[in-house]
């Protein structure tokens, strides 16, 4: 199990410096930097820029992963054909990228857009049939690049193919790829779970990443999420993949409008992303 953060913890921003959030967090103790693919399209778009960005990585002693979430333009499962074609396009071109960085995982809502528009009429069952078509032809890719695509599981007000790791499994069985694997995130269970035990005793060897956050988007273990619970499980499943912080201090400029953290954090950036560390390894050791 290795213990990861993400970079959007000190920034707003999507296009950042990487190599600036690599130094941070490995001082502060983390396996794992997760970036964002937005970068790699307008930013990070050389091979020899990539590569750059994988050494370095390995000089800090960093495993790198992605996460993604797909626009309403290039959406796997829309009914319009040239939303689906860039979709594709950008999918087929990202992964090769991916594989030069070593990075083997990415998740996200990638089977559908973000932020989705609620106003408009979701055909969640014909949205859902047209994602696992698309996804069985993009996992062949996916396969050849040796990168895991994890399907995250979201909350209603957030997404509306994927709301309980029920649904999940059976979208993942549907699409019968190994690199195809389901991603849970805290946050969103304790939004739609009843258990926090039971989905993770469910998705068994399909669960390959999960989302590390509070109730509160606060420090872990201050909220309602049932910690113990959820290590036990992964203890149960032998989980071998990665934990990647994802909660936030607005105390970072901007970062309330983002995440709708509207009172103030009681710890800063750094404050919270050290104290859940710790508290992650300490459930880790308490469930051997």
């Amino acid at each position: 199990m290795k213990y990861g953060i993400y970079f959007a913890y000190w920034t707003k921003e999507w296009f950042a410096d990487y190599k600036k959030y690599m130094d941070k967090v490995s001082a502060l103790g983390f396996d794992v930097l997760e970036i964002s693919c937005a970068a790699l399209r307008d930013v990070y778009t050389t091979k020899e820029q990539l590569i750059e960005l994988r050494e370095y990585a390995k000089e800090k002693g960093l495993v790198l992963t992605a996460g993604y979430g797909p626009t309403k333009a290039e959406n796997l499962c829309s009914e319009d054909p040239e939303a689906v074609r860039r979709a594709m396009t950008f999918f087929k071109d990202l992964l090769p990228k991916l594989q030069v960085m070593d990075i083997h995982i990415l998740g996200g809502g990638l089977y559908s857009y973000w932020p989705v528009d609620f106003t408009i009429n979701n055909d969640k069952q014909g949205d859902r049939a047209r994602a696992v078509r698309n996804l069985r032809e993009l996992s062949k890719t996916a396969e050849e690049c040796d990168v895991v695509l994890g399907m995250e599981v979201l909350n209603r007000y957030e997404g509306y193919i994927l709301n309980t790791c029920e649904e999940a499994i059976d979208f993942v069985d549907e699409i019968g790829s190994s690199h195809v694997k389901i991603m849970l995130d805290t946050f969103h269970m304790n939004i739609e779970e009843t258990s926090f035990y039971e989905p993770v005793i469910a998705a068994g060897s399909r669960l390959r990443h999960i989302h590390m956050t509070e109730s509160d988007r606060g420090m872990l273990g201050e909220g309602n999420v049932r910690w113990d619970d959820l290590f036990r499980g992964l203890q149960e499943i032998d989980f071998n993949g990665n934990l990647v912080l994802e909660n936030f201090s607005n105390s970072v400029p901007g970062m309330a409008e983002v995440v709708s953290l509207w009172r103030p954090s009681k710890y800063n950036a750094d404050e919270l992303a050290k104290g859940s560390l710790a508290f992650m390894r300490k459930m880790t050791c308490e469930h051997q």
